[in-house]
């Protein structure tokens, strides 16, 4: 398929923030929003806010009209060069029916964000062909330690098309940082699992598992054919779930020229471990050959990976010197 890149970001540009699942008005029952402030003053970058973002309805989101409007009116602002989600939640799906992608298409500018926003990304290239990045959300910005490397992985998603090399983190955390900041202890990152080795390159595909099966049999849903798929999922998907969401995934036609899988890492309360990993994905025939990378720094955990959700990507499975690198972003 055709797909259109977003101008880079540059110092001195306005970053808009929308709200297409659930509302700021939750996040900000715990308010970390001054040091979200003071990290894009420092990125040399204006933060505006969509109009209904603090609309809160009683399943923590807002009407999808507002919703809408929101996102219509960034993507038709001049002055907006990117659009930045508040944050994920369980609803963004309910926007795509009610978008208008010619819009949309002709006005291309940075989309960012990660979990929900995997529908209304993977639908925004299906529908235009433009590329979004699965990267921080507004409220992510407001984690005050341990946040460097997620930033330096945004910057060189979002800044400058240079290549970028992802490779291990040296730590991890899995934690509620929102709710205690001065409580968090890092963990040592055991590194990334070639699962199946070998190398692939393809056009990205994914973000959040369960959410990209909710665009299956719509008008929304991306092709896989010859895709690379980058997949996460968090603590409310187990082992058996996350099986059963990928058989689906592979069963949707094209999935049969897939050229390689990349899995981020879990959450210790998914129950997820290397052995069950690799016995699921032992378990379809269809990987059979194909590169699979696991526990990469992507999804629920922390430091995670900015991407490009239909750009290009090479996956490289090899023991001991595993990597992923976005070579179109």
């Amino acid at each position: 398929m055709n797909v259109t890149f977003p101008r880079k970001l540059r110092r001195g540009d306005t970053v808009r923030v929308v709200a297409p699942a659930s509302s700021r008005a939750m996040v900000l029952e715990n308010d970390h929003s001054a040091i979200t402030e003071r990290r894009f003053a420092e990125l040399g970058l204006t933060l505006t806010y969509g109009r209904h973002v603090d609309e809160r309805d009683a399943f923590d989101s807002s009407s999808v009209a507002s919703r809408v409007t929101d996102l219509h009116e960034a993507f038709a602002d001049p002055s907006v060069a990117a659009i930045l989600t508040v944050i994920g939640g369980y609803s963004s799906n309910q926007l795509l029916p009610f978008l208008d992608w010619e819009l949309i298409g002709a006005n291309p500018k940075i989309l960012c964000g990660y979990s929900d926003i995997t529908a209304l990304q993977n639908a925004v290239l299906a529908r235009t062909g433009l590329v979004t990045y699965s990267g921080p959300h507004w409220a992510t910005f407001g984690m005050r330690d341990h946040f460097e490397q997620i930033l330096g992985w945004f910057t060189a998603a979002v800044f400058d098309s240079a290549p970028v090399t992802l490779t291990p983190s040296e730590q991890w955390n899995d934690d509620l940082w929102w709710l205690d900041q001065d409580k968090r202890e890092p963990a040592p990152n055991e590194g990334w699992w070639p699962i199946h080795p070998g190398t692939a390159e393809g056009r990205v595909v994914g973000g959040n598992l369960c959410t990209l099966n909710l665009l299956q049999g719509t008008p929304y849903m991306p092709p896989l054919d010859d895709a690379l798929l980058i997949l996460e999922d968090d603590y409310e998907s187990h082992p058996a779930t996350f099986a059963r969401d990928l058989t689906s995934l592979l069963q949707v036609p094209g999935a049969e020229s897939v050229r390689g899988v990349a899995i981020g890492r879990f959450q210790r309360s998914s129950g997820m471990t290397r052995s069950l990993l690799e016995q699921l994905i032992a378990a379809q025939p269809s990987l059979a050959g194909i590169p699979v990378l696991g526990n990469i720094d992507v999804g629920h955990t922390y430091p995670f990976a900015t991407f490009p959700i239909g750009g290009r990507a090479r996956l490289d499975a090899t023991p001991g010197a595993p990597a992923l690198t976005l070579l179109d972003h």
